[in-house]
C-alpha cells in the first residue's frame, strides 16, 4: 500500500529561516518545498520533529501552519553537457531560462531545469561492448563548445561493471540512455548526465604536488606573486582597490581551460559587466570567445542571502566534476566576505552563540572546507588523467581591516595573499597589489618548472627585483626626511631602478592592449630592465651621474618596452639590447636628443 507523502506545518518564520514541525525522520541538508508557493529550502538543524529549514528565496508573506514538504534528496546540480555558456543563480537555475519564462524579475517558487533536457548532443563513444567500466571512466565524448570538449564520465559512486550496450555516434538528448551495463546480473542505464549534492565532495585518486603555474599574463601574479594549478589564494583588499577588476583579469586570461566565476553577493552592475564583457572578449590561445569555456553563477546582492551561503557549493562542484573530466579549472570567488555575511545572518537567525564581530564559531571550518576541495589530482578512472582547481577568493574586510575574522580565517588556509593595498590605489597603481606585503607558498615547488620553461635565471631575477623594491622602502624613509639629493649616486641609481621595475614593469592596464602578458615578455622586459641597472650601476662607477643617464633616448625605450606587441616588440628589444651593451661615457658625450 502507498503511504502518503509525508508533510510538516510552519511554526515560526525568521527572515530566511523557517521552522516547522511533524517533520520526523527527515534528514539534515535535505531539500523541502515550503509554503503555497512550494519555496525551496534546506533543513540545517532537527529537533526531535522540529526541523529547521534554510530557504533559498524571499519568505516575505509566509505564515504559520503552511505546509512543508521534504523531498527526500539534499541539494544537488545536474552536471552534463550545457553548463558551459551558462548563467546560473546560487541554487543552479539558469537565469536565461527564467527572463523567458517570467521576466526580468525572478518570481517567487519558480523552477527551471538547469540543463536543457530537450537540446539534442552529438555523442562520440568511446567504450565498447564487453569493456568494463567502473567510476570516472569515459564514456563518449560530446562537442560542447568549440574550446570544451565534454567527456561523459562514470559517476562516481557507481559499482563497477561491463558494458552491455552503448549507443552508436549521432545526436542525443541528455534523458535518453546512451549505455547500459551488467551488475551482479541486472542491467543498469547510464546518461549524458547525473546529479550531485553540492556539500559532498566528489572523490579523486590521489592528490598531486602543486607544481605547475597557473599562468595569468599579469605581471606582478606570474613574476613575483605566483600561484600553482591546483592551488588556494586570496585577495583582500579595501573598497576601490581593485579586488573585482583583478578577479576579471584572473578569469579572463588565466591559462586553465575552464573558469568558473562565482559572484557571491557582489553588486549587480559588477556581474553586469561580466556579463557583457566576456561574450566579446576573445581568448588569448585560441581567438575564441571567452565564454565558450566559462560558467557564470550570479547571486548579487539583492537576490536571497540564503542563496549567497549555497553559490560557492554550487561553484565548487560544477569545478570538481570539469576537474573529473581532466582539465584545469580555476575558479573566483567574488566575494567570500559576502558568503560569511550570509553565513552570519542565518547563525544569527538560528539564536546561535556569537564569536568574533558576531561570526558563528564554525566560520573557520566552514571557510577550510571550501578550499580544502581545490587540488591538482589524478582523477576516478582506469585512464589516468590529471585534472585541478584553482581557487582565488576576494575578500571585502570593512575599512580594510586584515584583522578581521574572514580575512584571518582565509589567509589561515590558502597559500597566496595578494595584499591589496590603498595607498597603491589612490596613487592610480593598478593593480594595487603590495609586492612587499604579498606572499605565495608555492615559489620553491614553481622554481624548477620556470627554470626548465622559461630561463634559467628566471628566478634570480626576480630575486634581484624583489631586493631593489626592498631596498627602495628603506630608502624612501632617508627621502621622506632629507630629500633625494642628500642620498649618494649608488643608492639614487636604486631608487631608479626600483621606479622603473614599479612604473614600467608591474602597473598593467586592465583595459588596454597590455592587459595580457606572456610570461616569455614578462621575463625579457625584466631582464632588459635589470640589464640597464647594471650599466647604470658600470658607469655610475665611472663618474656618469645619474641626471646623465635619464635623459637619453635608451630610458624611454625601456620605459615604453610593454606596449609593443609580437614582432614589434622583439625588434624593439633587440634595439634595446644593443643600445644597452654601446652605452659608454663615450657615446653619453654626444648627448643625443631625446625621443
Amino acid at each position: 500500500m502507498e503511504t502518503a507523502q509525508k508533510t510538516g506545518k510552519i511554526v515560526k518564520v525568521s527572515g530566511p529561516v523557517v521552522e516547522a514541525e511533524d517533520l520526523l525522520g527527515t534528514s539534515m541538508y535535505e531539500v523541502c518545498r515550503v509554503g503555497e508557493e512550494e519555496l525551496i529550502g534546506e533543513i540545517i538543524r532537527l529537533l526531535e520533529d522540529v526541523a529547521t529549514i534554510q530557504v533559498y528565496e524571499e519568505t516575505a508573506g509566509l505564515k504559520p501552519g503552511e505546509t512543508v514538504i521534504p523531498t527526500g534528496e539534499p541539494l544537488c546540480v545536474e552536471l552534463g553537457p550545457g553548463l558551459i555558456g551558462q548563467i546560473f543563480d546560487g541554487i543552479q537555475r539558469p537565469l536565461p531560462a527564467l527572463v523567458t519564462e517570467v521576466g526580468d524579475f525572478i518570481r517567487r517558487g519558480v523552477v527551471a531545469s538547469p540543463l536543457d533536457h530537450s537540446k539534442r548532443w552529438a555523442f562520440v563513444p568511446k567504450v565498447q561492448v564487453g569493456d568494463p567500466i567502473g567510476p570516472g571512466d569515459v564514456l563518449g565524448e560530446v562537442k560542447e563548445s568549440t574550446l570544451v570538449t565534454h567527456r561523459v564520465i562514470v559517476p562516481p559512486l557507481i559499482t563497477p561493471g561491463k558494458v552491455k550496450t552503448i549507443v552508436e555516434g549521432g545526436e542525443y538528448t541528455i534523458d535518453e540512455d546512451i549505455c547500459t551495463y551488467m551488475l551482479n546480473g541486472e542491467e543498469k542505464p547510464l546518461k549524458m548526465f547525473h546529479v550531485w549534492p553540492v556539500r559532498t565532495p566528489r572523490p579523486i585518486t590521489r592528490k598531486l604536488p602543486s607544481s605547475v603555474p597557473l599562468i595569468t599574463g599579469q605581471r606582478i601574479f606570474d613574476t613575483f606573486v605566483p600561484i600553482a594549478k591546483g592551488g588556494t589564494g586570496a585577495i583582500p583588499g579595501a573598497f576601490g582597490t581593485g579586488k573585482t577588476v583583478m578577479q576579471h583579469q584572473l578569469a579572463k586570461w588565466s591559462d586553465a581551460r575552464v573558469v568558473v566565476y562565482v559572484g557571491c553577493g557582489e553588486r549587480g552592475n559588477e556581474m553586469a559587466e561580466v556579463l557583457l564583457e566576456f561574450p566579446r572578449l576573445e581568448d588569448p590561445r585560441s581567438g575564441e570567445p571567452l565564454m565558450n569555456r566559462t560558467v557564470l553563477i550570479a547571486n548579487t546582492s539583492n537576490m536571497p542571502v540564503a542563496a549567497r551561503e549555497a553559490s560557492v557549493y554550487t561553484g565548487i562542484t560544477l569545478a570538481e566534476y570539469y576537474r573529473d573530466q581532466g582539465y584545469d579549472v580555476a575558479l573566483m570567488a567574488d566575494s567570500t566576505s559576502r558568503w560569511a555575511e550570509a553565513i552570519r545572518e542565518v547563525s544569527g537567525r538560528l539564536e546561535e552563540m556569537p564569536g568574533e564581530e558576531g561570526y558563528p564559531a564554525y566560520l573557520g571550518s566552514k571557510v577550510a572546507a571550501f578550499y580544502e576541495r581545490t587540488g591538482r589530482v589524478q582523477t576516478l578512472g582506469s585512464a589516468e588523467r590529471i585534472g585541478s582547481i584553482t581557487v582565488i577568493g576576494a575578500v571585502s574586510p570593512p575599512g580594510g581591516d586584515f584583522s578581521e575574522p574572514v580575512t584571518q580565517n582565509t589567509l589561515r588556509v590558502v597559500k597566496v595573499f595578494y595584499a591589496l593595498s590603498k595607498d597603491l590605489a589612490s596613487r592610480r597603481h593598478f593593480p594595487a597589489i603590495d609586492w612587499l606585503t604579498s606572499y605565495s607558498l608555492y615559489l620553491e615547488d614553481l622554481e624548477s618548472w620556470f627554470v626548465e620553461n622559461i630561463a634559467s635565471d628566471f628566478i634570480s631575477l626576480r630575486r634581484e627585483s624583489m631586493a631593489i623594491l626592498q631596498k627602495e622602502k628603506e630608502l624612501q624613509e632617508i627621502v621622506q626626511l632629507v630629500g633625494p639629493d642628500a642620498l649618494p649616486e649608488s643608492e639614487r641609481i636604486v631608487l631608479e631602478a626600483a621606479r622603473m621595475l614599479r612604473e614600467d614593469y608591474l602597473m598593467q592596464n586592465s583595459y588596454s592592449e597590455d592587459s595580457f602578458c606572456p610570461l616569455d615578455k614578462q621575463y625579457k622586459m625584466l631582464n632588459a630592465i635589470l640589464m640597464f641597472y647594471h650599466k647604470m650601476q658600470e658607469l655610475q662607477d665611472q663618474g656618469i651621474l645619474v641626471r646623465d643617464l635619464t635623459g637619453i633616448p635608451l630610458y624611454d625605450k625601456v620605459s615604453r618596452m610593454k606596449w609593443y606587441l609580437g614582432e614589434e616588440f622583439e625588434q624593439r628589444l633587440e634595439e634595446i639590447m644593443k643600445d644597452i651593451q654601446e652605452l659608454s661615457p663615450e657615446t653619453l658625450a654626444e648627448k643625443p636628443e631625446s625621443s
